[in-house]
Parts: structure tokens; C-alpha cells; sequence
């Protein structure tokens, strides 16, 4: 455990890529949005969207992750395992970090009247818009597959550099268009418009949950044949 509390902390060498340029950047488009919705005097609700800068920040993060740190990370004899897994501690830390500040502003946010423009920022219709433990459950769900899902393409890359990337997408995007065609041929797009119609907030982030460890795994099987 020790190992992996010190690969995190040797990530956190770098707390402009995994702190201040996250938030900052969250911020400053908040500053944005509120400036432009001041200048407009809309008085009905508004929904602005800015906040998945922030989810957009933690997949470059996972990214760099694996091709920046990784190699220097090795150098200092830690292994392959001992790094992903560290790697993972830190995300989880991350992410309940953010969900929490997720859930703080939307707080101040409902008890300011939307910061005083009607402007929903840190609330996102539907997805982070309930009770705020489910908000923060769904929100540290959310961030970590990104960060875990950047991650893997960090590996790919380190793997078999841009062309593993490009075939990496393809084949994920071959798996789509057989899952399609599947529902086309068994008549099953009505079951699925019926489970997405019924499908609650917690219900989803249940399957981002799976998709998180579909993500984990796959990049741990990634990482141990990834050359430095």
C-alpha cells in the first residue's frame, strides 16, 4: 500500500496538470458563463454545460498519465503493476475531490438562485441533478471512467503509438456497428428505447461502473506489455 500511496504522490509532482489546470480551467469557463448570461438578462432557467471541461480534463489527465510519467516512473523501479494500481488510487482520490466540489457548488449555486442569473453551471440536467449523494456518487463515477478510460489510450499509445491509437478506435467503433446490426436483425431497438426510457440516474451510474472496470482491466492487460 505504501508503494502505491507513493506513486500517487509522485503524480502529484505535477499539480498544474492534475490540479490547478483542471479547476482553473472549470473556473474560468464558469467566469465565461456568467459573464455572458449577465450581459443576456435571461430570467428563465438556464442550463449552461461548461462543467464537462472538467470531465474533458480528467481523460487528457489519464492520457498523460501513461505516456509523460510513466517512463521516468518505471526508471525509479517501481513496477508496471505497483504504477497502474497507484495510478488508480489516485483517481479515486481525484474524483471524490471534484465530486465533492461538484456537489459544494451546486449548493451555493441553488441557495444564490443560480448565482443570481438562473444559471445552472455545476447542475447538470437529469445526469447531476438529484439528491446530492446520488449527484456525488454519479459525478465521482463519471470522472473516474474518464480518467481510467484516457488512461488505456495513454497505454495504446505507448504500446503502438498513433497507429494503435487510430486502430484502437476503429475497433471500438467495428464493436458499436455490430451491436447495431445485432439489434437490427433480432427487432430489438424497441427493448432497448424501453430500457433507456425506464432507465433512472442510478440505474446509469451503475453502468458507468461497469464500464469503469472494463476500462481498468482492459488497461492493466495493456500495461504489462507496454515497452519503455
Amino acid at each position: 500500500m505504501n508503494t502505491l500511496v507513493t506513486v500517487a504522490r509522485y503524480h502529484l509532482v505535477d499539480r498544474l496538470q492534475y490540479l490547478v489546470l483542471p479547476v482553473g480551467v472549470t473556473l474560468f469557463a464558469f467566469l465565461v458563463n456568467v459573464t455572458i448570461f449577465a450581459t443576456l438578462q435571461e430570467e428563465h432557467e438556464n442550463y449552461s454545460g461548461g462543467l464537462f471541461t472538467l470531465f474533458v480534463f480528467m481523460l487528457v489527465c489519464g492520457a498523460l498519465s501513461m505516456t509523460k510519467s510513466l517512463p521516468f516512473g518505471l526508471a525509479l523501479g517501481v513496477s508496471r503493476r505497483s504504477y497502474y494500481l497507484g495510478t488508480i488510487l489516485l483517481v479515486a482520490g481525484l474524483s471524490a475531490l471534484y465530486a465533492v466540489g461538484i456537489v459544494v457548488f451546486q449548493a451555493i449555486e441553488d441557495a444564490t438562485g443560480g448565482w443570481g442569473l438562473s444559471l445552472n453551471y455545476f447542475r447538470v440536467p437529469w445526469l447531476l441533478d438529484g439528491p446530492w449523494y446520488l449527484t456525488l456518487l454519479t459525478a465521482f463515477v463519471f470522472l473516474t471512467l474518464m480518467f481510467v478510460y484516457g488512461m488505456w489510450y495513454g497505454l495504446i499509445y505507448r504500446r503502438a503509438a498513433v497507429l494503435g491509437v487510430v486502430l484502437f478506435g476503429a475497433a471500438q467503433v467495428l464493436v458499436l456497428l455490430g451491436i447495431v446490426l445485432v439489434l437490427t436483425w433480432t427487432a430489438s431497438w424497441p427493448k432497448i428505447g424501453t430500457f433507456f426510457s425506464t432507465l433512472t440516474v442510478g440505474g446509469l451510474t451503475g453502468v458507468l461502473a461497469v464500464l469503469v472496470a472494463i476500462a481498468a482491466v482492459g488497461g492493466f492487460a495493456t500495461m504489462r506489455r507496454v515497452t519503455v
